[in-house]
């Protein structure tokens, strides 16, 4: 393994004293403490939510941070327009990331820097890191710590202890990577088996592994009840929306953005 690999704890290290914070959690409430912070009300970056949320697991030791979408309801100059829309797969990133925060070994500053302040629309966060990092992959299933295990898209908390579990009596392949709930689509291009690759594609082939469905996501609305059109459900992407609301119909305009979306992805790779 590189010492990419070796490293991965040092990015763990708490941040810099903000806020009269030190180097102690301090004991805040004994049964456990949780916040919330409302997202697309005012003018902060993911950066600052998500270091701000890293903090406060950090000081105070909280259990939770829920993220809430502004919903507008109110007319006020201070908050957004009345048909700005609800920023819902925002709201989704944001718990993602809080996720590997929590349960990944991530630390805020590996997910978003000042220069890139906001998570990518049509990728995860890991998917996301797993791309700026080229150099971690691939990462030998057999052989790997957990800590490493944890940072392939498609493996997550459970596969990665199965994994680690599985390996002391036997070797593993795709077949008893499949049964212990690795999700292949995506970890297939970022493994090794026992020496091997597990699979070779083509980068537009691995960029479409990586989208998010989610952020091209399209319903139907009933205008009758014979009659059904199709409509850009609420937490898919802005761009596939606004697209929709210059008069493109929802299908198309997912289609088109997530080609447009594949393409960017494709030549970052």
């Amino acid at each position: 393994m590189t010492s990419d690999k070796r490293d991965i704890g040092a990015a763990s290290s708490p941040l810099p004293v903000m806020f009269g914070d030190t180097d102690r959690r301090q004991a805040f409430a004994p049964a456990g403490q949780s916040t919330q912070m409302i997202v697309g009300a005012s003018g902060e970056s993911d950066y600052t939510l998500i270091h701000t949320a890293q903090r406060l697991y950090q000081r105070y030791d909280l259990k939770r941070v829920f993220y809430s979408a502004y919903i507008p309801i109110n007319e006020d100059s201070a908050l957004p327009a009345l048909d700005t829309a609800v920023p819902l797969l925002r709201e989704h990133r944001l718990y993602q990331a809080d996720w590997l925060l929590r349960y990944y070994h991530f630390s805020a500053r590996e997910l978003l820097t000042e220069d890139e302040p906001n998570f990518d629309p049509y990728l995860d966060p890991k998917c996301t890191w797993a791309v700026r990092h080229p150099e971690f992959f691939p990462v030998e299933v057999n052989t790997a710590s957990r800590a490493e295990l944890l940072r392939v898209p498609g493996i997550g908390p459970k596969s990665a202890l199965r994994i680690v579990e599985a390996r002391r009596v036997q070797s593993l392949g795709m077949a008893e990577l499949k049964r212990i709930g690795v999700v292949l689509k995506r970890a297939q291009y970022f493994i090794t088996c026992k020496g091997k690759a597990a699979t070779r594609g083509s980068r537009a082939e691995i960029a479409g592994a990586l989208l998010d469905p989610k952020a091209f996501s399209v319903g139907m609305q009933q205008l009758s009840l014979d009659d059904f059109v199709p409509k850009a459900l609420p937490d898919a992407a802005p761009a596939v929306q606004r697209l929709e609301a210059r008069g493109m119909a929802a299908d198309v305009a997912a289609r088109t953005v997530r080609q447009e979306a594949l393409q960017c992805l494709t030549k970052r790779m």
